[in-house]
């Protein structure tokens, strides 16, 4: 006779801690995370964005750290819901207890919203101090480029309209008035590289490929006009061909930093040698920009910066995480021989 065994087994009441203890494993990356930053000392400044007054909302740093994790897994606000409610890392890494109701979908956007592109760039560069402290920044050689964020692929019903009204095609200098995204720009790289949205401007240390600065513009900004936001001091900057102007050699000379961008073939000054030695010093850092998001999440320069801080700080939460694992244990105390 077969004996069935009953469905469920009676166990004795563990703490809500245990239980995740044993849920989330110890190599887990956000275990890795919360172990890299003190998001208590990051993020507390930032509780002044809610009154004391009235109903008690969601701690700030639970929502930062949804975010994070939004950004980090590249999910949209509903499937960060759903996130939230379901996988036991993420409900750990973010604060939330185990039976503890999580936010619906629409909190995210309202976060991202209070929270405000300033606050992201001020952690953003916070976050980098600290990651500066560990020696994951080398601050010896930068690689600077620009890179596309598209924000709408086909724009034929904006393109009927503009021609109904009386214009003869859609140009940047009109497509505002029709595009649902009217800070949106036309922008190229060569002859068959062509796309509408923005383009992100970056600063990339070349240590362990972290970003160390980023702006945005509209797709149709050159290259070179946004030199001045990004530039790094007291280094070598690797460029390509489209930065090599007057006033980009000037700006680095102002910064005190050391040339290296790639000359034009018209320079009279080009030295191929030299320059086949920049491209292939800069060549491994170019992944940086194939691995960033292509897309636009949102509309609006504003709320698109907001979306690179963002991405550029998982960027570099990763590349730390990565870094770390590889180095060599840093001794904690030094005895003077």
């Amino acid at each position: 006779m077969v004996k069935i065994e009953p469905k469920t087994i009676k166990m004795i009441t563990t703490t809500e801690e245990e239980i995740f203890e044993k849920l989330v494993k110890a190599d887990s990356v956000f275990r890795r995370l919360n172990s890299l930053i003190d998001f208590e000392e990051l993020i507390a400044p930032y509780r002044d964005l809610y009154s004391t007054t009235g109903t008690e909302g969601i701690d700030v740093i639970k929502g930062f750290k949804a975010l994070l994790v939004q950004f980090w897994e590249n999910y949209s606000d509903r499937e960060m819901e759903k996130a939230l409610e379901e996988n036991m890392a993420i409900k750990w890494f973010c604060g939330w207890q185990l039976l503890e109701p999580t936010p619906d979908h629409s909190y995210f956007g309202k976060l991202r919203k209070r929270l405000g592109t300033k606050n992201i760039a001020d952690i953003f560069n916070s976050v980098n101090e600290l990651l500066r402290a560990k020696g994951l920044f080398g601050d010896v050689f930068k690689f600077i480029d620009a890179s596309s964020l598209i924000s709408k692929t086909a724009l034929w019903e904006e393109r009927d309209q503009a021609i109904k009204n009386g214009e003869d095609k859609l140009n940047n200098t009109n497509v505002k008035k029709y595009a649902t995204d009217s800070e949106a720009r036309w922008g190229a790289k060569g002859k068959n590289k062509i796309w509408f949205g923005y383009k992100r401007h970056t600063c990339v240390d070349m240590r362990f490929g972290l970003i160390d600065k980023l702006c945005v513009t509209p797709a149709n900004v050159l290259d070179f006009q946004v030199l001045k936001e990004i530039c790094p001091e007291n280094c070598m900057a690797f460029m390509d061909k489209l930065y090599d102007t007057k006033g980009s050699h000037l700006i680095l000379q102002t910064n005190n930093c050391a040339s290296g961008i790639i000359q034009k073939n018209n320079n009279k000054q080009k030295n191929k040698d030299l320059d086949k030695w920049r491209s292939k010093t800069r060549m491994p850092f170019e992944s940086t920009f194939s691995k960033l998001r292509k897309r636009t999440r949102y509309r609006g320069t504003t709320k698109v910066l907001f979306q690179c801080f963002a991405e550029s700080l998982v960027h570099n939460f990763k590349k730390a995480l990565t870094a770390l694992s590889t180095l060599p244990a840093i001794p904690t105390s030094i005895v003077a021989v």
